[in-house]
């Protein structure tokens, strides 16, 4: 593996050893609606990025270095899962999200989402989706990309955007993956620290998508058949979104995305809405440049923050072992704390909540586990699989 690259089972590249900044736990710690245990699942991941439950009790872990990791039992294997393609691997790209098929019990199905290197230039890349049957094994078979997003940019001549936005290298990808209960795949596509783009519709750049499980587009996508359009865009105007959760009570899917300087944001997604980027943000220009904070037929936040919070991806608890936070939103975030929020019947925000903040850790995924104890990814060197239980 070199610096833009990385095959299945490469192993990590020669430099520094990995400093443990977790300790050993386990901890108890305070939140407002009473104590919580945290404990280590595992440790000893790269960077950790995608998290997914496997029946049976095994867990799949991406590693944003190119590495598809199996915990057994709770325990890291150490040898990561051979087939996938290849991936560059670059700052905030590399190997990202991981989804199962919702029928993967009978078709072992898996899906990933991953910076495809252009052909010509590794540089100039993209967001793909691959597909893949897992056995249990040591190697994924039936590996193919079932969806690679118009969305490459970067490299030898790529512009730079406005606003101070960040080094025009193509990073910003996304990346989220989510089955809705139709068993249609939502597929969050970042704006590449080029923000114009986001508000193009000739483009997935800055979009979040929505196709079949074979990666052909529905029919009722909202821009289906309209000039100018591509037909797997959902919806328009979308930063960088690093989550994607259903409503358990709606099925409706809710988003968070990193905004500029300040402007993270969740948001409620709705079939052909424009969520405003780059002409609207809560949030400031790396530069000064004034921002709108709103502008006609945009939607808002329903959530943002001044200054940042650095959202990861999000859940909303529908679980049984902590009844006190039932409908909740969880939400890890890399400043270092796990967000709770609560809302009233008609998701309009009531109070939240930082925890966690003691373990001084970036949390980059949040999932609920079939066990109903929720499960953090810690985006570090030296990563980890966290527990939360109830306090003991």
């Amino acid at each position: 593996m070199n610096a833009d690259k990385a095959k299945a089972g490469g192993g990590k590249g020669k430099g520094k050893a990995a400093v443990d900044t977790l300790g050993e736990g386990p901890w108890d710690l305070d939140s407002e609606k009473g104590r919580v245990h945290v404990s280590v699942v595992t440790k000893g991941l790269d960077h950790p990025w995608g998290l997914a439950f496997v029946p049976g009790g095994d867990m799949l872990v991406t590693e944003r270095g190119g590495r598809l990791r199996v915990v057994r039992k709770g325990v890291l294997d150490p040898m990561p899962l051979a087939g996938l393609p290849e991936i560059r691997v670059r700052s905030l790209g590399g190997l990202l999200d991981i989804a199962l098929h919702p029928k993967f019990a009978q078709n072992r199905l898996i899906y990933f989402t991953y910076v495809k290197p252009g052909a010509e230039d590794p540089a100039h890349a993209t967001t793909a989706v691959g597909r893949a049957r897992w056995d249990g094994g040591g190697t994924l078979t039936d590996v193919k990309d079932i969806f690679v997003a118009d969305a490459w940019f970067g490299g030898t001549g790529a512009p730079k955007g406005c606003c101070g936005q960040g080094p025009n290298d193509g990073n910003s990808h996304g990346s989220r993956l989510l089955f809705d209960r139709a068993g249609l795949l939502y597929v969050t596509s970042g704006d590449r620290n080029y923000g114009e783009l986001a508000q193009d519709p000739s483009t997935d750049i800055g979009k979040i998508l929505r196709i079949r499980d074979d990666g052909t587009i529905p029919p009722d996508n909202p821009f289906v058949g309209k000039a100018g359009y591509k037909p797997e865009i959902y919806t328009i105007g979308n930063r960088n979104p690093l989550g994607l959760a259903l409503h358990p009570a709606t099925g409706e899917v809710w988003e968070s995305e990193f905004g500029p300087r300040g402007g993270d944001e969740v948001n409620h997604i709705q079939a052909g809405k424009n969520y405003g980027w780059i002409i609207a943000t809560h949030g400031e220009h790396y530069n000064g440049d004034p921002s709108e904070k709103t502008h006609p037929g945009f939607e808002e936040p329903v959530l943002h923050w001044e200054p940042s919070i650095n959202p990861g991806n999000l859940i909303f608890y529908n679980g049984d072992k902590f009844p006190q936070w039932k409908g909740n939103l969880i939400m890890g975030t890399m400043s270092r704390s796990v967000l709770r929020a609560t809302f009233d019947a008609q998701m309009n925000p009531t109070g939240q909540e930082r925890m966690l903040t003691e373990l001084k850790q970036r949390f980059r995924d949040t999932r609920e586990g079939p066990d109903g104890f929720i499960y953090l990814l810690t985006d570090e060197a030296f990563g980890a699989v966290l527990k939360m239980e109830p306090g003991k």
